[in-house]
C-alpha cells in the first residue's frame, strides 16, 4: 500500500470517521487505526542481514509485531527490507532458531544475529510422501538428510550421499569405476530374489523406477550392471527422506515392502533474483591395494613349488625359467591401478520470485576420468526446473518441476584391477622402445591389450510432474499430480582383433560388437482429496486418492561379429553375422486407492491410520488386487501435566506401528506361458520353444512390519536420542519353485510358504555441545544392530536351493567347510569329515554357515561452526566378515599376498598356508580349492572410515550482495581395517575398489 498517496486530499480524515462508525463493532480494529493515524508520521524503512552468527540466512520471516499483512523475507545473501513504526517490535522466526523480538528503536537499519534452537527441530515437517508431518508428531520411522548434509560430498550418485548417515540404511558401493552402482538395503534383504529388495524412489512426487537398464555383456567395466540411478544430481537434492515402518510405507502399498526412498529437488524462494555459480576440481586415487610378494620373494615361491613336485621348468614358465628378466620388478597394481582420476565440476543456478510465485532454474556439467591407463572420461550433465505458484486468495496451488540428465561413459570394457593383483612382478615391460605394446615374443598378454576394448555408453533421462490443487473451502483441498519419466540408454561394447597379440595373425573376422538400447517411459496420475478439522480438543486429517500408471519398456540387445575392417566395427550392418540377443517389448500397469486418517488429541496422542488396494498387471486373474495397510500410534508423554515443567526432559514420545506392505518386483509376464526363438531353424525358418509355465496362482509377496520406538530430548532437546526396535516378516515369497524335471522344466514361478525375518535395533543420538553465537558444535550418532534370517522353507533340503540356503541362518550365508589347519606331515590343508565317510566331499561336509551381513554398522558426525569457518566430518563404521582373495593356486604363474610366504616348508612344520605347488600335486589343488570354500577363507572386514570431511571459509566481501565460499571436501580418505585383501567395503573380487577423492571448490553468490 502507498501511504502517501492514502493520506492526500482528506482520504485519511474519511477514512478515520468511517472507522470509528465501526469501533462499537470491532475493538481490534480500533487498535490498528491509532497505529495507522500516526504512522505518516514517524515511518522507517529498515534495512539488515540476518544470519546465524556467521554465515547469512535466507527464508527467514521478519514481521511487524501486531500488525497483519507487514512482513519480509530474508533473500539469499539474508538481506531484508521492512517498513515499521519507530516504536514497533520486529519479529523474526526460522526454523531451528530461537524467535527474536527486536525493537526498532529509530533505526534504519538492525542487522539480527538469530540463535539455534534445537527445540524447534521437532517443528520441522517431514516430507512422508503424499503428505507431510511435524518432527515431533510423526508415529512412523522416517529418517532424513538434506542439502546441507548433501554439499559437503563430492559424489555423484545419490545413494552415496546417505552412506553411514542414517540408522537402518545399508549402502555399499560396488566399484571405483565412475558411473558404477551401489548397493542399498533398508532393514535387510526381504526377498528370497536379490533382484527384488531394491525400495522405491519418489522424486518429485514420481515413481522412478530403479530397475537396471544395463547388459551383463556390455557393461563390463561393472560389477553389476547399470543403474538408473546415476541420472540423479545431488546437487539439486533439498532433501531425502526414507520411510522404514508399517505406518510411513503402508501407503504405498505393494511399492513400499523394500522401504520408499524420498527425493525432493531444491525449489526458489521468495525474493530478489539470485545467481549461484560454483566450480570444483578434484582428484581420486585407490583407497587401499593388497600387501602382494615382490620379485624375490615370488621367485622363491615359484621355485619352491617345482621343487615340491619334483619336476622341472616347462618352456611356458616364462617366469621363473630364464626368459622373463630375474631381477625386473614391478608393482602392477601402482601400474595399472595406481593413476589419478581427474575431476572437475561447474554447475550454476538462477532462482527467486514474489511471495506468490518462486522459480528455481538451475545446470550442471561433471567430468571423472579413471586411475586406469588411457584416457577414459566420465561425463554427466543436467538442467532442473522448479515452479512454484500460488493465487492472491492462497486457495489455488501450482508446482511444477523437471529434471532432464545426460550421462556420456566412455571406458575400457575390462577392469584392471584382477590383472593387477594375478601378474608375475617380474612380468615384461608394458611398451616397446617404439611405443607400442610390448608382447614379449608372445610370451604374455599384455594388460593393455584391453584398452582397444571399449566400453561407450549414452543416458537420457527426463523427469517431470506437476501438481494443482485447490482449497474448496476450508481446510477442505482437491489436489491432483500428474508425473512422467523418459528413461533411454544405449550401450556398445567392441572387442576388436586388436586385442589379440598381432603374432597370432587374428583378423578382424574375430572383431565383434555388443549392443544395447533400453528405453523405459511411464506416466502416473495421481487424485487426492484432503480434509482437516478440529474436533473435539484435538484435529482429524483425512486423506483420499487414488494412483494410476503405466509403464512401457523396451530392450534389444544384439551382437555381430566378423566385419572386413576394425574400421567398421561400430556398423552392426557390416557385420558378417548377427544375432538378436533379446528383443523385449513389456508393459507394466499399476492402479491403487488410498487413504488416511490421523487423529491428533490434545498434541498428546495420535494415531495414524493407512490403508491401499493395490492392482499389479503382474500377477494373474483373481491375484492382481491385493488390500494393505498400517496402523501407527505415538503418545507425547512429556506434554502430560506430571513433566509438562520438567527442567531436564524437553521432549518424550513413545510410538508404536504395525502393518503390511507388498512386493510385485518380480518382472513382467511371469505368470504367464511364454516361448523364446530357438537358437535352431527348421529350412531356414526360426522356431520358438517355451521358456515359462502359467500359473494362474501366482500373487503377492507380504511384508508384516511391527516397530516401536521411544524418543527422549534433554536440556531443551540439546541432547535427543531415539531408540527403535523392528520386525518385519516376509511371506508368500515370489521365486522359482522345483518342479518334476518331466514337465520339461526345472522350475516353476509362483508363490513359496517361505517366511523371511528381519529384526534389529536402532539407536541415533544428536547433541548440541556448544552454542554461543560465533561458535557451535553439534555431533550426530546413529548405530544399528541388524539380523536376517531364514524362518520357514517348505521342503528346502530336496530342493535347488539346499546349498544356498539354510533354516534359521540368514539368507546372505557362504556354505563353508570346516577349516582344521595344515598337516605338518604332507603340508596340505586338512577339513572336518562331517559325515564321517573319510574323505571331504560335497554337500556333506560344507554345511558350516558364514554370515556375510554387517552385525552392527553407522556413522559418527560432527559439525563444527566458527565465524567464517565450517567443519564437517563423518566418520562410517562396519562390523562384517568378508571373503579373503587368495590369488588362485599358491606355486602357479599369480602372484600371492605377502602373508602367504609362511607356507609348509617341510615335515613336521606349522605352518600357516600348506606347500606350494606348480599345479602338478593332485592332493595340494584339491585342498586348494577346498581351502577358498571353507572357514578360513573368511576373515574380519570390519572397518571405520573417514568417510567425508568438508572445510568451507566464507570470504568477508565488502559487497553486500555477493558471498564468495571457499571450498575443500574429501571423500574415504581415511580408513582403519584389520582386512588383508584390499578395500574392505568392496565384496566382488576383480573389480576397482572406491576411490579416495580430494577436491577444492570455490561458490559465488549474487
Amino acid at each position: 500500500m502507498n501511504y502517501s498517496s492514502f493520506y492526500k486530499d482528506g482520504k485519511a480524515l474519511y477514512c478515520i470517521i468511517f472507522s470509528c462508525i465501526l469501533l462499537s463493532f470491532s475493538s481490534s480494529f480500533a487498535g490498528s487505526l491509532s497505529r495507522i493515524s500516526k504512522f505518516p508520521f514517524q515511518e522507517i524503512t529498515i534495512q539488515g542481514t540476518v544470519t546465524d552468527g556467521n554465515s547469512p540466512l535466507p527464508g527467514v520471516s521478519i514481521a511487524v509485531k501486531s500488525r497483519a499483512g507487514s512482513s519480509a523475507i530474508s533473500d539469499y545473501s539474508g538481506q531484508y527490507a521492512i517498513t515499521a513504526d519507530s516504536g514497533d517490535t520486529l519479529v523474526v522466526s526460522f526454523i531451528g532458531f530461537k524467535k527474536a523480538f527486536i525493537p526498532v528503536q529509530d533505526r534504519s537499519r538492525i542487522d539480527i544475529a538469530l540463535q539455534y534452537d534445537t527445540t524447534t527441530l521437532q517443528e520441522v515437517k517431514v516430507n512422508a510422501g503424499y503428505y507431510s508431518v511435524k518432527e515431533s508428531e510423526r508415529t512412523g520411522s522416517i529418517a532424513r538428510i538434506t542439502s546441507k548434509d548433501i554439499e559437503t560430498q563430492p559424489v555423484t550418485n545419490v545413494l552415496a550421499t546417505m552412506q553411514g548417515r542414517m540408522a537402518g540404511v545399508s549402502v555399499t558401493q560396488t566399484t571405483g569405476v565412475p558411473g558404477g552402482g551401489f548397493d542399498i538395503k533398508i532393514r535387510g534383504q526381504n526377498s528370497l530374489r536379490s533382484d527384488a529388495n531394491a525400495p522405491l524412489y519418489i522424486i518429485d512426487g514420481v515413481p522412478y523406477a530403479s530397475t537396471p537398464i544395463g547388459y551383463n555383456q556390455t557393461a563390463t567395466p561393472y560389477p553389476t550392471v547399470t543403474s538408473p540411478l546415476n541420472s540423479i544430481n545431488p546437487e539439486n537434492i533439498q532433501s531425502i527422506e526414507v520411510l522404514k515402518d508399517a505406518d510411513a510405507t503402508a501407503i504405498y502399498g505393494s511399492r513400499g515392502a523394500n522401504g520408499v526412498v524420498l527425493i525432493t529437488t531444491k525449489k526458489g524462494t521468495a525474493g530478489k533474483t539470485v545467481f549461484t555459480v560454483q566450480a570444483s576440481t578434484g582428484t581420486g586415487k585407490v583407497t587401499r591395494f593388497m600387501d602382494l610378494m615382490n620379485t624375490e620373494q615370488y621367485l622363491a615361491m615359484r621355485r619352491k613349488a617345482f621343487e615340491n613336485d619334483k619336476v622341472s621348468y616347462q618352456t611356458r614358465d616364462y617366469d621363473v625359467n630364464g626368459t622373463w628378466d630375474q631381477n625386473r620388478s614391478t608393482e602392477w597394481q601402482k601400474e595399472l591401478l595406481g593413476g589419478t582420476a581427474l575431476i572437475s565440476n561447474i554447475s550454476g543456478s538462477v532462482s527467486g520470485g514474489s511471495e506468490k510465485t518462486q522459480f528455481l532454474l538451475s545446470g550442471n556439467y561433471y567430468t571423472e576420468s579413471t586411475v586406469f591407463v588411457g584416457d577414459a572420461l566420465y561425463k554427466k550433465g543436467g538442467s532442473q526446473f522448479n515452479l512454484n505458484h500460488q493465487s492472491d486468495n492462497g486457495r489455488f496451488r501450482l508446482s511444477f518441476s523437471a529434471g532432464y540428465n545426460v550421462q556420456d561413459n566412455k571406458l575400457p570394457a575390462f577392469d584392471f584391477t584382477s590383472d593387477a593383483r594375478n601378474l608375475a612382478p617380474n612380468a615384461p615391460a608394458l611398451y616397446n622402445a617404439d611405443g607400442s605394446l610390448n608382447w614379449e615374443n608372445k610370451t604374455w598378454n599384455n594388460p593393455l591389450r584391453n584398452l582397444n576394448a571399449v566400453f561407450k555408453s549414452k543416458t537420457n533421462d527426463l523427469v517431470a510432474n506437476t501438481v494443482l490443487s485447490y482449497e474448496i473451502f476450508s481446510n477442505f483441498f482437491i489436489k491432483s499430480s500428474f508425473g512422467f519419466t523418459n528413461l533411454s540408454t544405449a550401450e556398445t561394447r567392441i572387442s576388436p582383433s586388436t586385442i589379440y597379440n598381432p603374432a597370432n595373425n587374428i583378423t578382424s573376422a574375430r572383431s565383434s560388437i555388443y549392443m544395447n538400447n533400453t528405453s523405459r517411459s511411464s506416466w502416473i496420475a495421481e487424485p487426492q482429496l484432503n480434509y482437516s478439522k478440529d474436533i473435539a480438543q484435538g484435529s482429524l486429517d483425512v486423506l483420499l486418492g487414488a494412483t494410476f500408471q503405466s509403464q512401457n519398456s523396451a530392450s534389444l540387445y544384439q551382437t555381430g561379429n566378423g566385419f572386413a575392417s576394425n574400421s567398421l566395427i561400430y556398423n552392426l550392418a557390416a557385420a558378417s553375422y548377427v544375432t538378436i540377443l533379446l528383443d523385449d517389448d513389456t508393459q507394466y500397469r499399476y492402479q491403487a486407492f488410498f487413504g488416511r486418517i490421523n487423529y491428533n488429541w490434545q498434541q498428546k496422542y495420535i494415531l495414524n491410520l493407512t490403508a491401499r488396494r493395490d492392482g499389479s498387471s503382474r500377477f494373474g486373474p483373481g491375484n492382481q488386487f491385493a488390500l494393505f495397510g498400517a496402523a501407527g500410534a505415538a503418545w507425547l508423554f512429556s506434554k502430560e501435566n506430571f513433566l509438562k515443567e520438567s527442567s531436564w526432559l524437553s521432549f518424550g514420545k513413545l510410538r508404536t506401528s504395525y502393518g503390511s506392505t507388498g512386493n510385485d518386483q518380480i518382472g513382467d509376464y511371469q505368470y504367464l506361458d511364454t516361448y523364446t526363438v530357438s537358437q535352431t531353424s527348421y529350412n531356414g525358418t526360426a522356431g520358438l520353444q517355451p521358456s515359462r509355465l502359467f500359473n494362474k496362482d501366482f500373487g503377492w509377496e507380504i511384508n508384516k512390519k511391527f516397530e516401536a520406538a521411544l524418543e527422549l530430548g534433554f536440556l531443551q532437546d540439546r541432547i535427543f536420542t531415539t531408540a527403535s526396535w523392528y520386525q518385519n516378516r516376509s511371506s508368500n515369497q515370489l521365486t522359482g519353485m522345483p518342479i518334476a524335471g518331466t514337465t520339461g522344466f526345472t522350475i516353476l514361478q509362483g508363490n513359496l510358504d517361505a517366511v523371511v525375518e528381519n529384526k534389529g535395533l536402532e539407536l541415533t543420538l544428536r547433541t548440541v555441545n556448544v552454542n554461543a553465537g560465533s561458535f557451535n558444535w553439534t555431533t550426530s550418532f546413529n548405530l544399528t544392530f541388524a539380523r536376517n534370517r531364514l524362518v520357514r522353507f517348505p521342503g528346502l533340503e530336496s530342493s535347488s536351493y539346499s546349498q544356498q540356503y539354510r533354516i534359521g541362518e540368514p539368507l546372505n550365508i557362504r556354505l563353508l567347510y570346516q577349516y582344521k589347519g595344515v598337516d605338518p606331515q604332507t603340508g596340505v590343508y586338512q577339513f572336518e569329515d562331517l559325515n564321517g565317510d573319510g574323505k571331504i566331499s560335497f554337500p556333506d561336509d560344507q554345511q558350516i554357515a558364514a554370515d556375510l551381513n554387517p552385525k552392527y554398522y553407522g556413522g559418527l558426525q560432527n559439525q563444527i561452526s566458527f565465524r567464517n569457518w565450517k567443519l564437517d566430518f563423518l566418520f562410517q563404521f562396519v562390523n562384517q566378515q568378508n571373503r579373503s582373495y587368495l590369488n588362485g593356486l599358491a606355486g602357479q604363474m599369480l602372484n600371492q599376498p605377502v602373508r602367504m610366504s609362511d607356507s609348509w616348508q617341510g615335515l613336521n612344520d606349522q605352518a600357516v598356508y600348506q606347500l606350494y605347488t606348480s599345479g602338478t600335486n593332485s592332493a595340494a589343488v584339491n585342498a586348494n580349492y577346498f581351502y577358498s570354500r571353507s572357514t578360513a577363507s573368511n576373515e574380519d572386514a570390519s572397518y571405520i572410515r573417514l568417510k567425508n570431511i568438508a572445510l568451507t571459509y566464507d570470504l568477508p566481501l565488502k559487497l553486500k550482495e555477493t558471498q564468495c565460499r571457499l571450498m575443500l571436501q574429501g571423500q574415504n580418505l581415511l580408513t582403519f581395517t584389520k582386512y588383508r585383501d584390499g578395500d574392505p567395503e568392496f565384496t566382488t573380487m576383480g573389480y576397482l575398489p572406491p576411490l579416495k577423492i580430494m577436491t577444492a571448490g570455490i561458490q559465488l553468490t549474487f
